[in-house]
């Protein structure tokens, strides 16, 4: 059966001058509209995902541009648009109940950010026995730094990508997921 793709939190504030920019962004949603654009001319169902967070939250704040779906993958017509307010997909919203409507297919996840919201909701799938795949370079993570050490947004990505094949997600690029028509 086709994948479902699920679109996770590719919202304005993740881009250059937005609140919380990201490393690669831009390459990021471009490969997750490559994506997109083939679900969409194979009839296979989207759900998109965005993150809302209550004023003074920082970024995502209800009702800022920043919380805006970018452009490039913006739902249409009668596609599926989850919110949410925490990096879990499935924590306190109808996803689950959504996905089980739709039978046993396998998820394609793109999104933002990986170190974050990609990374819950890919475990969380992965707990409740979906098939999951991760399109790496639809994905997009920012810098970070702990304990005195800076991790380029680049680092914590392909780590956070290796850990979750260790999770048991594929790992895919969206070339290979465009090719496998």
């Amino acid at each position: 059966m086709n994948p479902v793709l699920v679109i996770i939190d590719i919202q304005r504030d993740y881009f250059p001058g937005g609140r919380h920019p990201l490393v690669g962004p831009d390459a990021a949603a471009d490969a997750a509209s490559a994506v997109l654009v083939h679900q969409r001319g194979q009839g296979d169902p989207v759900i998109h995902v965005r993150h809302e967070s209550p004023q003074g939250g920082g970024f995502l704040e209800v009702g800022t541009p920043g919380a805006e779906i970018d452009d490039r993958v913006a739902p249409i017509g009668d596609e599926t648009v989850i919110v949410k307010h925490a990096p879990n997909s499935f924590v306190g919203t109808d996803l689950h109940d959504r996905l089980q409507e739709l039978g046993e297919r396998p998820l394609l996840v793109v999104g933002m950010m990986t170190s974050m919201c990609v990374d819950a909701t890919v475990r969380a799938a992965i707990d409740l026995g979906y098939d999951v795949s991760v399109v790496a370079d639809a994905c997009a993570a920012p810098d970070l730094s702990f304990g005195g050490t800076d991790v380029d947004g680049a680092t914590v990505h392909a780590a956070f990508v290796a850990a979750l094949a260790g999770a048991g997600a594929t790992i895919a690029t969206s070339a290979e997921v465009v090719a496998a028509a």
